[in-house]
């Protein structure tokens, strides 16, 4: 597709005698969001794991901005500016907010992580550096409100905030490909319109292409620009929201229904 920014070309992964994905393609525009549906052993996040370094497809390619990027490791994958999130939430739990997006910076740091404890003077490059950087984590604090929570240990903040500082350290990577894996899981009415809120603004706002694993089927309608459907690791459909939802095989392997 000439305007993808990321497309997975006969993407296949085996695992021993187990075919966990069967030769998918797919492909991710520039600017949009496309939401990948499917029950529980569809292949969804194993697909998440080819793209980001965490598995290596057993055939098949994954192209990025004209580059085969299989193979590579992750954080070869995250230098390349594609961030992701996770079902469960992979967070340090014993570091405030503050740090734990701070990390999402590391691969823009020159001097390390938390380099500023060891600092000469405030006008060093790596103070100066650390400045900025925190400066950039501020943006995100504000832009996904969690100003109360900054200072925090994660381990003390609730499950639904938890999910939303995740979802501020991927964005302090500044990626050109999120890859959202359930972020409303677990989540209440109001987190969950929240966090569809900002999903909506970082595509608005950053013009950031995304890929969502969703099982809430109204939000998949509310955020998606198209649908890829799957069921037994294979593509059986792909759409619109509308068309996806009222299609046959989807009908019958996600939704539980029979075709008339």
């Amino acid at each position: 597709m000439p305007d993808s920014i990321l497309s997975l070309n006969d993407l296949t992964m085996d695992f021993g005698g187990v075919r966990a994905v069967g030769g998918v393609n797919l492909a991710l525009r520039q600017g949009e969001i496309l939401s990948v549906i499917g029950p529980n052993g569809a292949g969804k996040t194993t697909i998440f794991n080819c793209i980001s370094g965490i598995y290596t497809p057993t055939s098949g390619s994954i192209v990025f901005r004209g580059k085969a990027i299989q193979g590579l490791k992750p954080h070869q994958v995250a230098a390349l500016k594609i961030a992701r999130t996770f079902q469960n939430i992979e967070l340090f739990s014993h570091m405030s907010t503050m740090d734990n997006l701070l990390l999402g910076r590391h691969l823009h740091m020159k001097s390390g992580v938390f380099a500023g404890v060891t600092l000469l003077g405030r006008f060093s490059p790596v103070a100066r550096e650390e400045v900025a950087h925190r400066r950039k984590v501020e943006e995100i604090i504000d832009f996904l409100d969690l100003q109360s929570s900054r200072d925090q240990f994660v381990a003390n903040l609730p499950y639904g905030t938890r999910k939303v500082v995740e979802l501020g350290r991927a964005l302090a990577m500044e990626p050109e490909v999120l890859l959202l894996d359930e972020p409303t899981a677990g989540m209440n009415l109001e987190e969950k319109q929240d966090m569809i809120c900002w999903i909506k603004d970082i595509q608005e706002e950053f013009g950031i292409s995304m890929i969502l694993i969703e099982h809430d089927m109204k939000i998949v309608a509310d955020l998606s620009d198209r649908v890829t459907a799957m069921n037994y690791g294979i593509k059986i459909a792909e759409g619109t929201p509308e068309e996806v939802q009222q299609h046959p095989e989807v009908l019958k392997a996600y939704l539980g229904e029979e075709e008339d």
